[in-house]
C-alpha cells in the first residue's frame, strides 16, 4: 500500500486563493530599498492598485487551460502560507529595463513580444532558434507552484506554467567543454528606459548564468505563463527563468539568447555590485546581504510595507532536498 507523505514545505491545494478573490482585492503596497551603485542610491517606491480597465495588462493575453499540474509541485510552503493573489504578482515586481520601482507594469507593456525568438548556441551539437510555437510543440507545458524569494527579503508563492530547463538542454546537446550557461534578456535602448540612474554605465543587456548542473536540475524551470494564462509582460513575457532555490534576480526575464560556454559568464548584478550580488546566489538565511539580514522574509500581501507578515527564511528556500547535493 502506497502512503503519500507530504514534503515538509508543502501545503494543501485547498489553500490556493480563488481567482475571484484575486481580482477583487484592493490594496496599497509601498516598499523601499536602497541599491548603491558607486555613489548613487536607488529608492524603490511602492506600487498602486490599478482599476478594472487595466486588468488585460495585468493578466496574460491567452488562457493556457486545460493545464497539466505537475503532481510533484502542486503545493508549496510551510504552515498557512498560500498562493499570492495574482494582482499582487502582476503589480509588484522588479524589471529594471522598465524602471527602478515596483510599479513598472504599465511601462512594461511596451515590450514587443510578437514574432519572439530564442537563439540557443555556443558549445552545443544542435544549435537552435526557437519561436514560441516551437517551444510549445517541443516542450509540453506544465504548472508548478513555487515559492519566490527576492534578495530584498520579500517573498511570494506563484503558480508558474512552462517546462523544465533540462528538456531544452537535452534538445541542443551541449559539448563536454560546456560548463556554464549564459541567459540574455531583451534589450533595445529605444524601447526600454532603464531605472533612471547612471543609464550609460549599466551593463545592459541583462544577463544571468548557471552551471550546467544547475540547469539540468529538475527544479530549474522556464516559465511561459502564470495563473493559468500566458506570462504578463511585466513578469518577463514571453519566457523567463525560474530558479526557486535562488534569489529572484537570478531569474532573467524576456530571454532572447541562451549560450553554453566554458568559463563562468559575467552577469548583470554581479558585474554591477559584486560584493552584494553573488553569481551563485542561493537563498541562505545565515548569509546576510551587506545591508540587511536574510534570516527573515516578508510575505507580499495587502497593507502598508514593513507591516507584512514575516517568516523565517529557509535554506535553499526550502528546496534543499532537490539541490543541496549540487553544492556539497
Amino acid at each position: 500500500m502506497f502512503i503519500h507523505i507530504p514534503k515538509p514545505w508543502t501545503l494543501p491545494a485547498s489553500d490556493v486563493t480563488s481567482e475571484t478573490v484575486f481580482w477583487n482585492r484592493r490594496r496599497f503596497l509601498k516598499s523601499a530599498i536602497a541599491a548603491s551603485v558607486g555613489v548613487s542610491t536607488l529608492g524603490l517606491s511602492g506600487c498602486r492598485s490599478s482599476d478594472d480597465s487595466d486588468l488585460d495588462s495585468l493578466a496574460g493575453t491567452r488562457s493556457l487551460k486545460p493545464l497539466s499540474r505537475n503532481p510533484q509541485f502542486t503545493t508549496t510552503e510551510l504552515g498557512d502560507r498560500t498562493i499570492t493573489p495574482r494582482r499582487l504578482t502582476a503589480e509588484y515586481n522588479n524589471f529594471y529595463e522598465f524602471g527602478g520601482n515596483k510599479s513598472i507594469w504599465k511601462a512594461a507593456q511596451a515590450l514587443p513580444t510578437d514574432s519572439w525568438k530564442v537563439e540557443v548556441g555556443g558549445l552545443v551539437k544542435n544549435p537552435q532558434t526557437y519561436d514560441l510555437d516551437d517551444l510549445k510543440r517541443k516542450f509540453p507545458t506544465e504548472e508548478r507552484i513555487y515559492r519566490f524569494r527576492c534578495v530584498e527579503a520579500w517573498s511570494m508563492v506563484v503558480p508558474w506554467a512552462g517546462f523544465p530547463m533540462r528538456l531544452l538542454l537535452e534538445d541542443v546537446d551541449p559539448l563536454s567543454r560546456a560548463k556554464f550557461v549564459r541567459f540574455t534578456s531583451y534589450y533595445d535602448s529605444e524601447v526600454v528606459p532603464g531605472p533612471g540612474w547612471r543609464p550609460n554605465s549599466l551593463p545592459w543587456p541583462y544577463t544571468e548564468g548557471l552551471t550546467i548542473e544547475e540547469m539540468a536540475n529538475d527544479l530549474a524551470f522556464f516559465a511561459t505563463g502564470a495563473y493559468g494564462e500566458t506570462l504578463p509582460k511585466q513578469n518577463g513575457a514571453p519566457i523567463r527563468m525560474v530558479m526557486p532555490w535562488k534569489y529572484g534576480f537570478k531569474g532573467a526575464k524576456s530571454i532572447v539568447k541562451i549560450e553554453f560556454v566554458e568559463e563562468q559568464p559575467a552577469t548583470y548584478w554581479n558585474s554591477l555590485i559584486p560584493n552584494e550580488y553573488g553569481f551563485v546566489a542561493n537563498v541562505n538565511p545565515d548569509k546576510p546581504h551587506p545591508r540587511w539580514s536574510q534570516a527573515q522574509e516578508r510575505l507580499v500581501s495587502r497593507g502598508p510595507s514593513f507591516s507584512w507578515e514575516t517568516v523565517p527564511t529557509l535554506h535553499y528556500n526550502g528546496y534543499g532536498e532537490f539541490v543541496a547535493h549540487l553544492y556539497g
